[in-house]
């Protein structure tokens, strides 16, 4: 394809990704949000004008269509409109009302909140306002940066608050914290290997200029492309390919006495707990057989339990998966979320299965073997 043609192709609109849900969630929350903050501020600051100002839209457009943004986290939007106001008032008042005094206000509003690490779109049409926004604008002189600037785009951001929190969006956003289960220093077992935050960083320095997503969303996306690429190739290999179907298993009311001996016979490290027509109702592994786990004292040891039946200390809440489930759905929980052992129920949660990690490692192994 010819330069000039590629080139061409930048002007093309790109694909958006949002959902239908998120539209609808963007334009209401910036209608609600201009309003409001309107209104708010007209009631604040009675007479004076101007009580609200045009860089506000802007500053909504990121606020409620894209609350994930970087560019639209609290500090963004106070820091940088507050700062490109202060910024535009010195140069109208040092160089006057001139188009050369707006575009060094714009200059610097972007290189101070590039400083700062607040960069707010918005706050260029700010500091740019200050210098040609006219003789109201001018008569407020510094005041200005606290109202209406900072008003406006303290208010505007309350609404972003209560609006996107209420909608189910996290903001302030970041990203769901990634416990680890063992609760040690080390990487999870899926982050070992391929690309790691380092790299990341590495590459997106080398990429040179700014993108409107943070590394931690970034690396999200990835790790899901990777997971999405995994079911592409593992797609075909069903949680029924994998699992044992002869379940070694105990009741409710079996003694204690009676699961651990089924342990150790069979050598297995946990016993999904099944009522008289299998229906799934707890598991009880090694673990439960011990008290003191979570002592707050780390010199004392854990002892026997002296509870006489399974139900006294099974763990009731299991995640199951089904038969017909790809393997490589619970890859995740099996590397980085801390299980072993996963029963498989049928869909009248009756028991027809159970899935380890050594299953699901054999199971990658010659998958990807062949």
């Amino acid at each position: 394809m010819h330069p000039i043609f590629v080139w061409l192709r930048g002007f093309v609109p790109a694909p958006l990704t949002a959902s239908r849900r998120e539209i609808w969630l963007g334009v209401l929350g910036a209608g609600l949000g201009l309003y409001s903050t309107e209104l708010l501020s007209r009631l604040t600051l009675g007479e004076l004008n101007p009580w609200f100002i045009a860089p506000m839209g802007a500053s909504a457009v990121l606020l409620f269509a894209v609350p994930a943004s970087p560019l639209a986290q609290p500090w963004s939007i106070i820091g940088g409109n507050f700062v490109s106001a202060l910024i535009g008032v010195t140069c109208a008042l040092e160089l006057g009302h001139t188009g050369v005094a707006a575009g060094i206000a714009g200059a610097l509003a972007i290189g101070a909140m590039f400083a700062l690490r607040c960069l707010h779109p918005p706050g260029g049409a700010v500091a740019l306002t200050a210098v040609l926004g006219g003789p109201a604008i001018s008569q407020l002189g510094f005041h200005y940066a606290l109202w209406p600037v900072a008003l406006n785009s303290s208010l505007l951001l309350l609404v972003a608050l209560v609006f996107n929190n209420l909608a189910g969006r996290r903001y302030p956003h970041h990203p769901p914290p990634q416990p680890h289960p063992h609760r040690t220093a080390d990487l999870p077992p899926s982050a070992r290997l391929g690309f790691n935050k380092e790299d990341l960083h590495a590459a997106l320095a080398s990429q040179g200029e700014l993108l409107d997503i943070s590394e931690e969303d970034l690396e999200q996306i990835l790790t899901r492309a990777q997971l999405q690429a995994s079911r592409r190739k593992f797609g075909e290999v069903l949680c029924r390919d994998i699992m044992s179907r002869d379940v070694v298993h105990v009741g409710p009311r079996d003694s204690t006495d009676e699961a651990w001996a089924r342990l150790a016979l069979h050598k297995v490290k946990a016993l999904p707990v099944v009522k008289d027509d299998m229906t799934l109702v707890g598991i009880v592994s090694l673990h439960d057989f011990f008290i003191g786990q979570s002592a707050p004292d780390p010199r004392k040891l854990p002892t026997m339990s002296t509870a006489r039946y399974v139900e006294d200390i099974m763990t009731a809440r299991v995640r199951a998966a089904r038969p017909d489930q790809p393997m490589v759905d619970l890859v995740g929980l099996f590397s980085d979320g801390g299980l072993h052992h996963m029963p498989v129920v049928d869909n009248e949660d009756k028991v027809v299965g159970m899935i380890t990690q050594s299953d699901v490692v054999a199971a990658l192994f010659k998958t990807g073997a062949s």
